[in-house]
């Protein structure tokens, strides 16, 4: 047979049952009778498996060989016919009958025959329909759609199958060509549908062309520039303008009286870390605040977040109105303990503004449920159809859920303003001037542009009242007057100024232009100088914005871009400027400068710039304006560069003792885990031999809770040699713990004698533990609760560590540093309290190399010895002292799990075959060494302060070359104790000095640590 038709066989029998094989050898007996001998009772289940291992030996279709159907010599011609029909094949083959069968053993044997049988006869062979299976000479084309065309034995057949057809029949499409998705109406209606589990930016669909998107924290974000850009935006920080959009931090607003606010947000922050919700420039609306957040009364425990406030200047309402921004990871847990200590609770009757697309969503279930049909709906005069429009604002949350809380017993309100308010922020010294140039003042209006609609009503009542009028004068006045500042952080920090503005849209120029500033029109400007030191009046930091129903009218006002295009085309003159008068919308707007770099003695200011707080609806009539005035826009990575140069944590990153930052450090931890698996052994770092005991995330419960058993286990501060003194401490050798030796070995490719770390006991590293050593897999579990360790965050408390890191180049240079600063020197008696009130504390530092080096994520922040000190002062090139190398213990632990791994596969294969249910393997050889990953330590970690020849102090979390000093720098944590023990025995003149190390390499690098606040 040829190869087409054998593959058309093995089709048609792909199907057939594998359990039951027909022999194709018939008995001498004429009639068709059975030639098998019945088999015993004991047998029939051998006779099943025989006949299976029969059938899987055989190719997946039968063969139709000639020798198989007739024997040896014998051709197709010879066959003989019998009385009981045809006979041939292997006569000379015969069987006796049996002499008695037992009827039920008999019946079993052949009911498993028979029911495969019959599943073969009922169960289609192939996907074919009906119709199709006819001869060709018996096909109609009008069966596919008329039953009644077939022959009656299979038309009950056919209708069975269209019925079923009907039902696995996909939905139609809603949209069959590129030109009928494009339409705005679907194109609008299939963005809402794609935004309802990740929120979607007004500025989404620029960035979606430009950016790498990212989802995160139920948003769609703009994660970093398609293009080669990281130098081009760290120029456009540090010269000209950065262009974010920051409308995905969320908004509460707090409403009531004053005292009752201020009573109870005392309880969540501490005078102790720096500003509160009463500071007086910040009570007053004048400047904006930060603070970070804790759970009520337990500060300095349980960390909730950071957040920045803004109060409504006072209007002589008895009500005060608050805002508080954070990032949407610490929202929940900073809103649940809002909702606690003011006692609110869901109000029966919550009033939700009646969201800018009120009939879409119905709109868009129309769309839904009606496809083929055509899409338009008509409003109630049933004259024209209502056009779909883009969710925004309260469109993009769950109808479900209430955004407002009132409190029965103060009568405090706590309102989710999350996606009502943008939020843009411009990065750099031009960044005022890109705001002057884009924005103009509102002009006054007296008359109603339309008595139809609504357009500008609020603003023609306020323009009546000369106060206002007044105001908005001055508002004015003072912002021209910021074209005369040569960069925002010659502003007051936090400064607020409330505007009423323009369409900017109006004023788009014709191409791109880079904003400069003119110096000339405000030189030596008396006004300009009044700003720099008095900053804006209170009564210029008032705002509409902070009315919600004037934010309606003007979202829902708003001239569309179809529009005021329209009226560009009527200009007699293309391209003049468009006058729309009355018409224009008037917005208004929020503006508040961000001082930039305030800790440390260097890059005074850096990173400044403003953030412009804007209605909702207006996202996109902002932003282009921005971006013809020549800003660069940037996404997450640039935000996080831009705090990694201003040495500021960043959210979540650096806040581990949250539970937003635990959550991001899991994920990193799974993410970077992940990556390290899909490499093969080979072509991965060992961290084991690396010495590193947690590459991917950092034990700060562990490395808190280890030196807090140092300080105890020693009673005193020793000078860190070794962490253990009975062994070597010079470079090249190290301390190995209590059960470790050193061991040299000649590298097989320089013959060089290497230094190893080996560990004696493979066993007593993963099971002993003392006070300062292992701990358990439940422990490992809770190394990141908050209630293993804090983060330092007192000011008088950072500033006198700070003045004790501070380098020295001079004799007595750091008496007189500590003398003008009104600080302590560094002793017992100043420091052991300390220790005490805070026996787990992190500090967050800052790290410059004094060479060369580039510090990675999760580097390792070592104390180094006196030999690693002598020999950096004796030589001036010394970079550092080298890490031996240690001997990986869990290699062969992990080659016997996969042995085993191996064994239970095969195992499973055989098992599969002879149907044996007690060829499990013994999963108690597996189950010890299971979460053995070659290359990395188990959950069961060792001291992680001792493990090295140097003793661990922390770790870094962020670190990079840094192109604003030109070397590399880190950002990371320290332990309180182990940063005291470093400072108290180090010599004056190298006070702050510490070795880095990256977690895949072996070398070490000397650092300058500095504390900035």
């Amino acid at each position: 047979m040829s190869g087409a038709r054998e593959k058309k066989r093995a089709k048609k029998m792909r199907n057939q049952p594998a359990s039951v094989t027909l022999l194709a050898e018939p008995g001498p007996f004429s009639g068709g009778g059975s030639s098998r001998a019945c088999p015993s009772p004991g047998d029939v289940r051998s006779e099943q498996q025989n006949l299976q291992q029969k059938f899987s030996n055989q190719s997946s279709g039968p063969s139709y060989r000639k020798d198989h159907y007739f024997p040896k010599g014998q051709n197709r011609g010879e066959r003989g016919r019998g009385r009981g029909g045809w006979q041939g094949g292997r006569q000379s083959v015969s069987e006796e009958m049996p002499k008695y069968i037992t009827v039920s053993t008999f019946a079993q044997a052949r009911a498993a025959e028979i029911k495969a049988m019959l599943k073969a006869v009922t169960q289609k062979s192939s996907n074919s329909l009906v119709f199709q299976t006819l001869p060709r000479h018996m096909r109609r084309r009008a069966m596919s759609h008329n039953i009644k065309r077939l022959p009656r034995r299979l038309q009950e057949i056919a209708k069975k199958e269209a019925e079923k057809a009907v039902h696995q029949k996909k939905e139609q499409s809603k949209t069959k060509c590129r030109k009928a998705r494009r339409r705005h109406i679907n194109l609008v209606a299939e963005f809402n549908r794609r935004q309802r589990k990740n929120i979607w930016l007004e500025t989404h669909i620029w960035h979606a062309k430009r950016f790498h998107m990212i989802k995160k924290w139920g948003y769609c974000l703009g994660d970093s520039p398609t293009e080669k850009c990281y130098r081009a935006c760290y120029r456009a920080m540090t010269k000209h303008c950065l262009l974010q959009d920051l409308s995905y931090y969320c908004c509460l607003e707090l409403t009531g009286k004053e005292n009752e606010l201020l009573k109870q947000l005392a309880r969540i922050c501490s005078i102790d870390t720096g500003l509160t919700f009463e500071e007086a420039c910040c009570l007053s609306g004048r400047f904006e605040g930060s603070l970070n957040l804790y759970r009520a009364d337990r500060y300095p425990e349980d960390m909730l977040g950071p957040v920045t406030f803004i109060w409504k200047p006072r209007d002589g309402s008895e009500n005060r109105h608050l805002w508080i921004w954070m990032h949407p990871a610490v929202k929940q847990d900073i809103l649940r303990e809002l909702q606690a200590i003011f006692q609110c609770s869901e109000p029966e009757e919550i009033y939700i503004p009646e969201p800018v697309t009120s009939i879409q969503e119905e709109k868009q279930m129309d769309v839904v449920l009606s496809p083929g049909k055509k899409r338009k709906k008509e409003d109630k005069e049933g004259e024209k159809a209502v056009p779909v429009k883009k969710i925004i604002g309260d469109g993009t949350r769950d109808p479900c859920q209430s955004y407002s809380w009132v409190s029965q017993a103060t009568g405090i309100v706590i309102s989710d303003r999350t996606m009502e308010i943008l939020r843009y922020r411009l990065i750099g010294p031009l960044s005022h001037s890109v705001l002057t140039e884009t924005l103009k003042a509102a002009s006054l209006q007296t008359e109603k542009a339309d008595s139809e609609t609504e357009l500008n009503n609020w603003w023609v009542e306020n323009c009546k009242d000369s106060a206002k009028v007044s105001l908005h004068e001055r508002q004015s006045a003072i912002f021209e007057l910021l074209q005369g500042i040569s960069s925002p952080s010659e502003m007051p920090p936090g400064t607020i100024l409330g505007l009423t503005v323009g369409d900017p849209r109006v004023n788009l120029p014709k191409k791109k232009t880079k904003t400069m500033p003119d110096f000339k029109k405000f030189q030596d400007n008396d006004k300009v100088r009044h700003l720099y030191l008095a900053g804006v009046p209170v009564d210029c930091a008032h705002s509409f914005i902070w009315n919600q129903d004037i934010c309606k009218n003007v979202t829902e006002n708003k001239i569309s871009e179809q529009e005021l295009n329209h009226m560009r085309a009527q200009l007699l003159v293309p391209g003049s400027h468009l006058d729309l008068g009355p018409s224009e919308s008037k917005i208004p707007i929020l503006l508040v400068q961000q001082p930039g770099k305030v800790a440390g003695e260097d890059l005074p200011g850096w990173g400044s710039g403003w953030d412009i707080y804007l209605p909702k609806g207006w996202g996109m009539a902002f932003w282009i304006p921005f971006i013809y005035r020549g800003v660069r826009v940037g996404g997450l990575q640039e935000a996080l560069k831009h705090s990694e140069y201003q040495r500021t944590p960043h959210t979540p990153n650096d806040f581990p003792d949250c539970q937003a930052g635990m959550q991001f450090a899991k994920e990193l931890e799974a993410s970077l885990l992940e990556k390290f698996k899909r490499r093969p052994p080979a072509k991965r770092a060992n961290y084991v031999k690396l010495g590193t005991l947690s590459p991917f995330i950092c034990p700060w419960g562990q490395l808190t809770k280890n030196w807090e058993g140092r300080m105890i286990a020693s009673g005193e501060f020793v000078h860190p040699t070794s962490p253990h003194p009975d062994h070597c401490a010079t470079e090249g050798q190290s301390s190995c713990g209590p059960e470790t030796e050193v061991v040299k070995e000649s590298s097989p490719e320089t013959g060089e004698v290497e230094t190893t770390m080996e560990i004696t006991s493979s066993e007593d590293a993963l099971k002993t533990e003392d006070a300062t050593g292992t701990q358990d897999i439940s422990e490992r579990d809770q190394t990141m609760t908050a209630s293993d360790f804090i983060v330092l965050r007192s000011q008088k408390v950072l500033m006198q560590l700070s003045a004790w890191c501070y380098p020295t180049a001079g004799k007595d240079r750091r008496i007189r540093l500590i003398s003008r600063l009104g600080q302590k020197e560094l002793t017992e008696d100043v420091f052991l309290p300390m220790l005490m009130r805070y026996p787990r504390a992190l500090v967050w530092v800052h790290l410059s190399l004094l060479r060369k080096g580039n510090p990675e994520l999760h580097a390792m922040i070592c104390i180094p010895t006196k030999d690693d000190l002598l020999r950096l002062s004796k030589d001036k090139l010394f970079c550092g002292p080298q890490e031996p190398r240690h001997r990986d213990i869990f290699k062969q632990k992990v080659q016997k799990l996969k042995e085993e791994k191996k064994k239970k596969k095969k195992k499973d294969n055989m098992k599969a075959i002879e149907s044996d249910p007690t060829s499990f393997p013994d999963k108690e050889t597996t189950e010890e060494y299971e979460d053995l990953i070659l290359g990395l330590w188990p959950d069961a970690l060792p001291d992680v302060t001792s493990h090295c020849s140097r003793t661990l102090l922390g770790y870094v979390t962020r670190g990079d070359f840094s192109l604003a000093v030109g070397c590399g720098e880190a950002l990371g944590f320290v332990s309180l104790t182990g940063l005291l023990y470093m400072l108290h025995n180090q010599p004056a003149d190298k006070k702050g000095l510490v070795l880095l190390r990256s977690p895949a390499s072996l070398q070490y690098r000397f650092a300058r640590l500095n504390i900035e606040v």
